[in-house]
C-alpha cells in the first residue's frame, strides 16, 4: 500500500464539529490517483489510525481533501486531528483504498446521513458531469450540523432534498426509495441506523444498495466463536486460533506480517485472500457477494465456519 508524507495545506469549518483539510505532498508533485467513494488512512501523531474519504475533485492529483467530524465517544483519532493538526503541520497518510466504488447505471439515488455526505459529495460531482440523472436526500441534527449543505443545498432543479431533523424529522427513505426509477443505483453512507433502515426499505423492494459504514457490524445473537486453525500458505505454518481471539492477535503475536488499521471490520486494509476453508464473515466493508464467494476475509473481526482455513499469508 502507498504511503505518503503530507502537509496541512488548508483548514476550514465546515459545520458544527466538522473540519475540512486541504492536503498537499511535501515532496510535491502529485498523490495517488483515486475515484469517488475512495478513502484514505490517516496516521495521528499519536500513532492512530484512522480512515476519512476524499471529498475533493479527483482531477487535482495536488491536493487531497478530507472532512472530520470530531466524535466525542470515539478513540481519540478525529479529536487530534481537530486538536493538534493545523496548517503547516505534516502527518502520513496510507492508500488511498475504494471499498465503495460508483458503479455506472442509468439513475442514481443517493442518501446521505451526517458526515456520510463526504464520498456522496464527490459521486454527486461525477455522476452530474456525466449527465446521468440523480437525487440526493441528505439528513443531519440540524442545518449547521451538516456540511457542504448549503453548496449542496444550491444545486437547480429540485434534485436535492436536506433533511435537518430538528426542522423535518428524518429522511423519507420509503417515498425516496419508490420515487427512483427502475435500474436506479442506491447508494447510502451515514450512521448505522439510516444504513439498516435504507437496507430494509430496499431489501422489501428488492432493489440493490451499496453501504458505507462507519460502526462495525453487530454480530448476530446465535453467533458462537469456536477455535480453528489458520495456515499460512507462504511458510506452510499453522497458527490455533482460540474462540477468545482474533486471528489478526494470533498472527501479529506470531509475528506474520499483516497491515491493519481500525480493527473493527469498517476499513479493509486487513483483506486477506483465502485459499481454502469457510470464513465466519464480520466485517462491514465486503458485499453481499463477496461474502458469498468466500475467497477474502478480514481477519480483524471474522472467524471461520470450518476447522481449518488457508490463508494467502
Amino acid at each position: 500500500m502507498s504511503e505518503v508524507r503530507v502537509v496541512v495545506d488548508g483548514r476550514s469549518v465546515l459545520a458544527e464539529d466538522v473540519v475540512e483539510f486541504a492536503l498537499r505532498p511535501v515532496a510535491g508533485g502529485e498523490l495517488p490517483a483515486w475515484e469517488p467513494g475512495a478513502h484514505v488512512d490517516v496516521v495521528t501523531g499519536d500513532g492512530l489510525v484512522r480512515q476519512y474519504s476524499l471529498c475533493g475533485d479527483p482531477a487535482d492529483r495536488t491536493t487531497y481533501r478530507i472532512a472530520v467530524l470530531r466524535q466525542a465517544d470515539g478513540r481519540g483519532g478525529s479529536a487530534w486531528l481537530h486538536d493538534r493538526l493545523d496548517v503547516g503541520d505534516e502527518v502520513t497518510l496510507r492508500g488511498p483504498r475504494n471499498h465503495f466504488p460508483l458503479e455506472p447505471a442509468a439513475s442514481y439515488l443517493f442518501l446521505a446521513g451526517g458526515i456520510g455526505i463526504t464520498p456522496l459529495r464527490t459521486m454527486v460531482r461525477q455522476v452530474s458531469s456525466s449527465g446521468a440523472a440523480w437525487t440526493l436526500h441528505y439528513g443531519g441534527r440540524t442545518r449547521t450540523s451538516m456540511a457542504y449543505a448549503a453548496e449542496i443545498g444550491a444545486v437547480d432543479g429540485g434534485r436535492v432534498t436536506l433533511v435537518p431533523q430538528d426542522e423535518t424529522g428524518l429522511i423519507d427513505l420509503d417515498a425516496a426509495v419508490d420515487a427512483a426509477p427502475p435500474g436506479t443505483a442506491v447508494y447510502c453512507c451515514g450512521p448505522e441506523p439510516l444504513i439498516a433502515a435504507a437496507e430494509a426499505v430496499c431489501t422489501a423492494r428488492g432493489l440493490p444498495l451499496r453501504t458505507e459504514r462507519f460502526s462495525p457490524t453487530e454480530i448476530a445473537p446465535d453467533a458462537v466463536d469456536t477455535a480453528f486453525v489458520v495456515e499460512l500458505a507462504a511458510s506452510g505454518g499453522e497458527l490455533a486460533v482460540p474462540a477468545h481471539r482474533s486471528i489478526v492477535d494470533v498472527l501479529v503475536e506470531a509475528g506474520v506480517d499483516i497491515l491493519t488499521s481500525c480493527e473493527e471490520g469498517t476499513c479493509g486494509t486487513c483483506a486477506t485472500a483465502v485459499l481454502a476453508g469457510t470464513p465466519d464473515h464480520r466485517d462491514s466493508v465486503l458485499t453481499d457477494e463477496e461474502h458469498a464467494a468466500g475467497d477474502r476475509l478480514l481477519p480483524c473481526v471474522s472467524r471461520a465456519r470450518s476447522a481449518r482455513l488457508v490463508l494467502d499469508l
